[in-house]
């Protein structure tokens, strides 16, 4: 008989701290830069985002987006053989987040590891799950995204720190004789890495190169468009469904703009895509999970519905998943 992977729960979590468009403008006006939430909001739909406190990790985050996602199962930390994190701000060097919060939850002895494929690491994470557990590897895995991007933005550029929040987001993938996950596809081009990056490490004991996030928002406008409605219709197409059969699509939150274009390319209307980006702004590897629980926790999605899950970030890394829910 063969196996299958299902999101069994969902959960999310959120820095208590908002900061709106207008306290942002604020901030950087004392620098002499100048920005406004109009301008802010006609760009990219963001209105307000969480920064983390000083001193709150990804792995606080991270950890209290499982607790939750494992609440909604109905089950506990020790029913987890494997835990999987994306993020690309990591709490340190090594140990793995996913080592740091398997710590936390105490239920030692599965595998651990996290994942780095930036804004697309969540697809990239859940892929690999869903493979383990075909595989008769595991039998049900916790899949984290949790970033706190605030700690990477340079507050001296409004095209950058504008855009990006902290948060997390977890399910819960377990085995079942009935299909979940249909299908995946992740994709990456690393001849496009200079368009999106942090080119800063640690070397000799202090940061080398530029520690901050870079990126080029009208080359990395023009791929996403591209490479998310491909990557869409490949997972359609290995699942034998159609864009008619899709009830919610829960892209990426990085910008308004590109999902919706993306979403009207497929012939998916508006009113069949999770918009969370408002309030959220672009949590990267966190965005998908933590709009999948929002829209959950809301009553919009619904058990038994399809849903498509599309992502791309730097690297350039992208990927898609079509999932019964």
């Amino acid at each position: 008989m063969s196996i299958y992977s299902r999101i069994l729960g969902t959960g999310s979590y959120l820095p208590p701290e908002t900061v709106s468009n207008d306290e942002l403008a604020a901030r950087l006006a004392r620098d002499g830069i100048e920005t406004s939430d109009a301008w802010i909001v006609e760009r990219t739909g963001i209105r307000e985002r969480h920064f983390a406190a000083d001193g709150v990790g990804s792995v606080d985050l991270g950890e209290q987006a499982a607790r939750r996602a494992l609440d909604d199962a109905g089950l506990t930390p020790q029913d987890i053989d494997m835990i999987i994190v994306a993020t690309s701000t990591p709490d340190m060097i090594f140990p793995s987040n996913a080592a740091l919060i398997q710590g936390r939850l105490g239920c030692p002895g599965g595998a651990v590891f996290d994942v780095q494929a930036v804004c697309a690491g969540f697809i990239y994470a859940l892929s690999v799950a869903d493979q383990f557990i075909r595989g008769g590897m595991t039998r049900r895995a916790l899949v984290i995204g949790t970033e706190v991007f605030s700690q990477i933005l340079d507050f001296s550029d409004r095209g950058t720190c504008v855009l990006f929040g902290d948060g997390a987001g977890a399910v819960v993938l377990g085995g079942s004789d009935t299909p979940g996950v249909l299908s995946t596809a992740l994709h990456g081009d690393g001849r496009q890495a200079a368009i999106l990056r942090t080119p800063g490490r640690v070397c000799g004991g202090k940061v080398s190169g530029h520690p901050f996030l870079e990126m080029d928002g009208q080359a990395v406008f023009k791929q996403a468009v591209h490479v998310l409605e491909n990557v869409a219709r490949e997972v359609l197409e290995k699942a034998g469904r159609s864009s008619s059969d899709v009830d919610w699509m829960v892209p990426h939150q990085a910008n308004i703009r590109i999902m919706l274009h993306t979403a009207k390319k497929l012939g998916i209307g508006p009113e069949r895509v999770v918009q969370t980006v408002a309030w959220h702004g672009n949590t990267s590897a966190a965005s998908i999970p933590l709009a999948l629980d929002t829209a959950v926790r809301a009553g919009q999605i619904r058990r038994g519905q399809t849903l498509l899950l599309e992502a791309v970030g730097g690297g350039l890394t992208w990927g898609a998943a079509l999932i019964d829910f």
